[in-house]
């Protein structure tokens, strides 16, 4: 089975430190860590002359290379894919077209039975309907009509938009699980960010060496890629993912590509 490669590592010789979210030099292009990310700390070879766009008071802004916006920020916002400026609106992948955004790839199979313990530990009286369901995707159907008598969400949402699912919190929370309605053009990232939220879950996703909230498949175990769209993920023949159905947030090891490789998150009986 293939490794998740999950950043990169920082070029400067005396370091090699594998970063989850690398720096990219807007000078030299080089990638670099947090700590060896300034020029001077990477000892950057190049003139600084990259895109940068002097304004009337004096200061330097960034442009947004996406075609047509006139969006500038003070710092850089660089896509660590395709090294380019992008505003804060088209940072991400998906929102600026990113000529590096790879097709989702199929799902690393897990362990069926870890996924059954955590749906069950989280849920007091499993529905046995729904246990017994030949279909998922008809399953998800009957669930989706009491999902939305009582799923939480941004009410100004389009009802075209919103995609319902069965939150299972993570194991340390005290609630077991929380229906919720998201859009369907959010990427997982911001999902998670969202469902957080209104679980009040704490989140360090931006923090470098915490635990990641990540959402997983409630059949396969596996980590969804937080720069895919609900959307895609929806339309998408290889991932088991319906409108109404379930899916596990929970806090995974920056280099656990889903719930089978986390043993430890396995219930306790």
């Amino acid at each position: 089975m293939a490794e998740l490669e999950v950043g990169r590592r920082c070029e400067t010789v005396s370091c090699q430190q594998q970063d989850f979210l690398p720096f990219v030099c807007d000078f030299c292009r080089g990638v670099f860590c947090v700590e060896h990310r300034s020029r001077e700390s990477h000892s950057c070879p190049e003139v600084p002359v990259r895109r940068e766009v002097q304004t009337s008071g004096g200061s330097k802004s960034f442009p947004c290379s996406f075609q047509d916006c006139k969006g500038k920020e003070l710092l850089p916002v660089t896509c660590p894919h395709c090294e380019k400026h992008f505003c804060l609106a088209h940072r991400h992948q998906d929102d600026h077209c990113c000529e590096k955004l790879e097709a989702p790839k199929p799902r690393m199979a897990a362990t069926r039975e870890l996924v059954q313990n955590i749906l069950e530990s989280k849920t007091a009286a499993p529905s046995k309907g729904r246990r017994g369901a030949k279909n998922s995707a008809t399953a998800a159907k009957v669930a989706l009509m009491k999902l939305k008598l009582h799923a939480a969400g941004d009410k100004g949402l389009p009802q075209t938009e919103r995609t319902y699912l069965q939150v299972y919190l993570p194991k340390e929370s005290k609630d077991g699980s929380q229906p919720m309605f998201f859009s369907s053009k959010w990427s997982v990232g911001k999902v998670v960010d969202y469902a957080a939220s209104l679980a009040g879950l704490k989140n360090n996703n931006n923090v470098l060496n915490a635990k990641k909230l990540r959402l997983c498949h409630a059949q396969t175990g596996g980590a969804l890629r937080m720069d895919d769209t609900l959307l895609s993920l929806l339309a998408h023949p290889e991932t088991p993912l319906y409108n109404g159905g379930d899916v596990i947030l929970e806090y995974l090891p920056n280099d656990a590509p889903g719930l089978d490789d986390a043993s430890s998150y396995a219930p306790q009986t």
